[in-house]
């Protein structure tokens, strides 16, 4: 049986990415996940996060004066949840590759093994189990991530 939660957040509110977290940290103790709280809330963090900072709507979405719409999504299946942020501009995400520069040539200079953007979505790779963008039919996108729930501590509720 699936189970959901979803919440429209505008990215100019103060409060989004707390609303979202909380929006994370609720569902995830109703449905009696909450060890997976912790990595969850990081991963919804940095998605808002990206859409608060870089999201520019396509001209199609964009309305004079208007804010910036975020709609989150958490379905929750008996061995799987997944997590999907939804913005209005339809760029793909940035995920830097895995091995930008061999550590060896970086010598005593490690702040060049750091990209200068994607690392967040970084930290989503690691945290998660899977990670891909949809585009929308009418512009925008959504980066979704998976969370497999198979063979962790979790309990049997509802």
């Amino acid at each position: 049986m699936e189970q959901f939660r979803g919440l429209t957040l505008h990215a100019e509110a103060s409060d989004s990415l707390r609303a979202a977290r909380k929006l994370v940290t609720s569902a995830l103790d109703d449905w009696g996940l909450s060890w997976l709280a912790d990595d969850a809330e990081l991963v919804i963090g940095e998605l808002v996060g990206n859409v608060v900072n870089h999201a520019v709507p396509d001209a199609r979405r964009a309305r004079p004066g208007g804010s910036r719409r975020i709609d989150v999504t958490l379905r929750k299946w008996p061995s799987v949840l997944l997590v999907g942020v939804a913005d209005e501009d339809s760029e793909p995400p940035c995920v830097p590759g895995r091995e930008l520069f061999s550590p060896e040539l970086a010598g005593d200079f490690v702040e060049v093994l750091l990209p200068t953007h994607g690392r967040g979505l970084s930290i989503v790779q690691q945290l998660s189990d899977a990670l891909w963008w949809v585009p929308e039919a009418e512009g925008g996108k959504t980066v979704c991530c998976r969370f497999d729930l198979d063979g962790k501590p979790h309990s049997n509720a509802p």
